[in-house]
């Protein structure tokens, strides 16, 4: 089987699987386009390896997203997924195994660091993707389609204590907010990125947010 037909296969089973809105095809191809851009500045990337990486990469999301014991990581779930799709269309082990590390080490919220440069590129993608006009967007069609509140007067430890497991996943999907999604992941992403390319990206995306949820807040509160 010819590698691009391999591409298209990957494809059309991920398709199948993400039925989110703020996790489909969309996503998957926007992380894709940011891999091979971020790819372009770094040296030895294996883009046998970055590719399927990259369509793979959120394959369990919405099983995760369906489930509210908080016990389904999606990049576990996922890695262990992308072994027997890659093993069925007849990838080599090696890359099996370098394509299931930037899988299982692509999420924000999980203890898998990633260690190869693929796995950092898709990393970065990956966050690159919540930041921005583009991660407002997503953020509140997440929120629509799991019925959150705008805010919620919860403090912010006593949601962690009772929402959330293990690196900060969540247990119920509905109640959390955009506000708290910007609170305790969103601002911390440039940080935790990897390449240089994505830094100077993710921060200017992060500086357009910050406009945003400041703004947002001070209505909900009928400050100004």
């Amino acid at each position: 089987m010819e590698i691009d037909s391999k591409y298209e296969r990957i494809t059309e089973i991920v398709q199948d699987e993400l039925t989110c809105s703020a996790h489909n095809l969309d996503h998957v191809f926007r992380v894709y386009n940011l891999c091979l851009l971020l790819a372009k500045c770094e040296k030895e990337v294996d883009l046998d390896v970055l590719i399927p990486s990259a369509l793979l990469h959120d394959i369990a999301r919405v099983k995760e997203s369906q489930n509210k014991t908080g016990e389904i990581d999606h990049a576990v779930l996922g890695s262990a997924m992308a072994e027997d799709i890659l093993r069925r269309l007849g990838y080599e082990e090696e890359k099996i195994a370098k394509i299931k590390h930037c899988i299982i080490s692509h999420r924000f919220r999980t203890g898998n660091e990633p260690k190869t440069i693929e796995a950092k590129i898709l990393f970065d993608s990956d966050k690159l993707d919540v930041l921005g006009a583009i991660g407002i967007a997503r953020t509140y069609m997440l929120g629509g389609q799991f019925g959150q509140k705008l805010k919620t007067k919860e403090p912010l430890d006593d949601y962690l204590k009772h929402n959330t497991v293990d690196h900060g996943r969540l247990k119920d999907v509905s109640k959390h907010t955009a506000l708290l999604e910007y609170e305790i992941k969103y601002k911390k992403i440039p940080e935790k990125l990897y390449t240089k390319k994505a830094k100077e990206m993710g921060l200017k995306r992060l500086q357009f947010m910050d406009e945003f949820f400041k703004r947002l807040d001070s209505e909900i509160e009928c400050i100004q």
